[in-house]
C-alpha cells in the first residue's frame, strides 16, 4: 500500500523524490517522508498528512544531496505519527523506507534491545534499520550485510537503504512487495510503481523475488537471494505524465469513468474474432490444455472478487463449464478438493495483492491443469507466477476506488468465457460477439445519464445507509455499486440478492433505507417487480435502473435511472456505469476525498 521511491543521480535529488512521492499518493497514505544523503550525513524530512505538507517543508527547509529515499506511508504498526514516518534510521548511519510487514519484527526488536539500540517509533521497519547497522558493523561489507538482513526477516518487505558513510549509493531488496528499478541518464533509481518514476525514465527492470540490488549513478549491481549476480530482462515503456494527470476532469475517478469506452475498445482490439476468440487471448500451446478444461476455480479480493462473481454466471451459462468464486484471503485457509482438468484463475487490477499472490503460489501445490491471471500490468507478480497472462489494456488507474479496470476486466473475462465457449461449440456466441463489439459505443451513450443521476445523488447523499438489490449476475453488480458507494462517500451499503430481501434485509426497510434496485427487463423482472411492492409497503424509496421503467409504478418514492435494452451476456458491463456515477456524484455532494477515500489504499500489498 505505501509508497517507495528512491534515487541516485549526478543531479540533486530531494524535490525529485517529493515530486515521485506525489505521483504515488494514489496508493493511500497517512504520512510522508524523504531523507538525503551527502558528505554532510542524513538529512531527513517527516510530515503527517498529505504529501503537499512534506512539499512545504522542503521549500522551507531544503534538503540537498544526490542520493535518497522519500516514502508514503500507511499505518499498519503504530498510530499515523510523525515520529512513525518513514525513513527510519539507525544511530544516524543507516536511513530506510519500507513497503510490507514484517512478521517476526517482535522478536527482532527484542534481540536488538537486548544489543543496546534504542527504538524511536512503533513500526516493524526500524528495525530493518538496525539490523542493518548490526550487521554491516560486523561485517563492514554493506551487500552481506543486506542479504544477512534479509535472511533474518520473515514477512513481505520491498525496501530501500542507504548509508551515511557511502553517499553515492543506494541499496533494496524485495520478497512479497513489488520494487522496480528504473534506469535513467547518469541515474538509477527504485520505486514501488514505475509511475513514480514516469517524467524520469522510460527503462525498467523488476526485481524478483528475493532480489537485492546496490546501484551508483553510473552502475547497477542485481544479486539474487543466494546472493549470486544476476541478470533481470530491461523493458522498455514509455508512460507519460499526462497518463498519471487529471487532465480536464475534477478528479481523477471521473476522468476514468469516461476513459471506459475507449479502455474497453483497446481491451477488445484484435482479440474479437469470428474464427477463434482463444487463439488470439493465448499462445497456440494453451489450445489443447484449454480444450481439456471442465471447471474453473477463481480467486480474487475486492472489486476483482465481483468481476470473479460475474465470470462465473458466463461460464456456466454460456461455455457450460462449472464455476467457483472465492475470496482470495479465504482460499488458503481452508482444505481443497482439486479435481483434475481444473483451471485456476486470478484476478488483480495490479497483480501486486498479496492476498492472491498467496493465494496462487498455495494452489499450486495442487495439481491446476494451468493458472491464468487477469490483470492490468504484464510484469506483475501474479503475471510472472502464472503460466498464461490475460492483460486488461485499462491504462493507469489512479483513483483507489476501480472504475476502468473493473469493465475491462469483464471485458477480457467475457472475452475467455466466449473463446472457451467456442472450443465447446457452445450456441448463441456469434449475437454476444456482436453486442460486444458494440460496447464501447453503448458504454459513451451511457456517459450522457450523468445529469439524471446527480440530483439523485443529491437526494441520496441525506442518508446514512443505503441497500443494493439483484438478481443473477446483477447481484455481483449491486455488489460493486454498494461497494464504491461506502468506499469514496462512506456511507454505508449492502447488496443482496432481491431473493434474500424476506431473509433479514426488510427488517430494515422503511422511509429511511433507500434502496438501488437492478431491474433489466429479463426472466427476473417478475420477480424483482414482487420485491418492490415488499419495500414499497413499508415506505422504502427506490432508486430502479431498468430498460422497462413502464413496469414500475409511478411515485414520489421511485426515482428510475433509464438504461438501454441490452442483451442478457452484456448487462454486467452496462448497469456498472451508471452506479460508478452515483457512488461519484454523492461522493462530490459531501466533499469527500473521492480520488483518496481515507483508509483505503489502492494496491493492497500486504495481507
Amino acid at each position: 500500500m505505501c509508497g517507495v521511491i528512491g534515487a541516485v543521480s549526478h543531479e540533486q535529488v530531494g524535490q525529485l523524490l517529493v515530486d515521485g512521492l506525489q505521483r504515488l499518493e494514489y496508493r493511500g497514505y497517512d504520512s510522508a517522508g524523504v531523507v538525503t544523503v551527502s558528505e554532510k550525513g542524513l538529512a531527513r524530512l517527516r510530515e503527517v498528512g498529505k504529501v503537499r505538507a512534506l512539499n512545504q517543508s522542503m521549500q522551507k527547509s531544503p534538503l540537498f544531496g544526490q542520493c535518497g529515499l522519500a516514502h508514503t506511508r500507511w499505518a499498519t504498526h503504530g498510530k499515523p505519527t510523525q515520529t512513525n514516518a518513514h525513513p527510519h534510521v539507525s544511530r544516524d548511519s543507516v536511513a530506510v523506507v519500507h513497503n510490507g510487514i514484517i512478521d517476526n519484527c517482535d522478536a527482532i526488536r527484542e534481540e536488538l534491545l537486548a544489543d543496546g539500540y534504542v527504538f524511536a517509533s512503533e513500526t516493524d521497519t526500524e528495525v530493518i534499520a538496525h539490523a542493518f547497522h548490526q550487521a554491516y558493523g560486523e561485517t563492514k561489507d554493506a551487500i552481506l550485510a543486506l542479504r544477512q538482513t534479509c535472511d533474518r526477516l520473515h514477512g513481505t518487505y520491498a525496501f530501500g537503504l542507504v548509508l551515511r558513510d557511502e553517499p553515492g549509493k543506494l541499496w533494496a531488496a524485495c520478497h512479497g512487495s513489488p520494487l522496480v528499478v528504473g534506469i535513467g541518464d547518469q541515474a538509477h533509481y527504485i520505486a514501488s510503481d514505475m509511475v513514480a518514476l514516469a517524467s524520469l525514465t522510460s527503462r525498467y527492470i523488476y526485481l524478483e523475488d528475493g532480489d537485492s540490488v546496490v546501484m551508483t549513478q553510473d552502475h547497477l549491481q542485481i544479486f539474487n537471494k543466494r546472493n549470486q549476480p544476476v541478470t533481470r530482462e530491461l523493458h522498455e515503456l514509455s508512460l507519460s505524465v499526462g497518463q498519471t494527470s487529471k487532465g480536464e476532469y475534477r478528479h481523477h475517478m471521473l476522468k476514468e469513468i469516461h476513459e471506459q469506452p475507449e479502455v474497453i475498445k483497446n481491451t477488445l482490439a484484435g482479440r474479437l474474432t469470428q474464427e477463434d476468440v482463444l487463439a488470439s487471448l493465448f499462445p497456440e500451446e494453451a489450445m489443447t490444455m484449454l480444450e481439456g478444461i471442465d471447471r474453473v476455480q477463481i480467486v480474487a479480493c475486492g472489486t476483482s472478487y465481483n468481476a470473479g462473481m460475474v465470470a462465473s454466471y458466463w461460464f456456466e451459462s454460456i461455455a457450460g463449464i462449472p464455476c467457483q468464486v472465492e475470496i482470495a484471503s479465504e482460499y488458503r485457509y481452508r482444505h481443497h478438493v482439486v479435481k483434475d482438468n481444473a483451471l485456476f484463475l486470478t484476478i488483480s487490477q495490479s497483480g501486486e495483492t498479496a492476498d492472491t499472490i498467496a493465494a496462487l503460489k498455495h494452489a499450486q501445490m495442487f495439481g491446476y491443469q494451468a493458472t491464468v491471471t487477469v490483470c492490468n500490468a504484464a510484469n506483475s507478480a501474479l503475471a510472472r507466477l502464472s503460466d498464461y497472462v490475460l492483460l486488461t489494456q485499462a491504462g493507469v488507474e489512479i483513483g483507489v476506488a476501480s472504475t476502468k479496470a473493473f469493465t475491462t476486466q469483464l471485458t477480457v473475462l467475457l472475452l475467455l468465457v466466449l473463446g472457451m465457449g467456442q472450443q465447446r461449440q457452445c450456441e448463441g456466441l456469434n449475437v454476444i460477439k456482436q453486442g460486444l463489439a458494440l460496447l464501447p459505443e453503448s458504454v459513451e451513450k451511457l456517459l450522457d445519464l450523468a445529469s439524471q443521476i446527480e440530483p439523485i445523488a443529491q437526494w441520496l447523499s441525506h442518508y446514512q445507509h443505503a441497500l443494493y438489490l439483484g438478481r443473477h449476475t446483477c447481484y455481483p453488480i449491486a455488489q460493486e455499486g454498494a461497494l464504491k458507494l461506502k468506499e469514496i462517500s462512506y456511507i454505508h451499503a449492502e447488496a443482496y440478492p432481491a431473493g434474500e430481501l424476506k431473509h433479514g434485509p426488510l427488517a430494515l426497510v422503511d422511509e429511511n433505507m433507500p434502496i438501488i434496485i437492478l431491474a433489466p427487463n429479463d426472466g427476473m423482472i417478475d420477480k424483482l417487480l414482487a420485491n418492490v411492492q415488499e419495500v414499497a409497503a413499508r415506505g422504502g424509496h427506490l432508486v430502479v435502473l431498468t430498460d422497462a421503467p413502464e413496469r414500475f409504478a409511478k411515485s414520489q418514492n421511485t426515482r428510475i435511472i433509464p438504461m438501454p435494452a441490452i442483451m442478457p451476456a452484456l448487462v454486467p458491463l452496462l448497469y456498472t456505469v451508471p452506479l460508478q456515477l452515483l457512488a461519484y456524484d454523492v461522493a462530490t455532494v459531501l466533499g469527500t476525498d473521492v480520488d483518496q477515500p481515507r483508509n483505503l489504499a489502492k494496491s493492497v500489498t500486504v495481507e
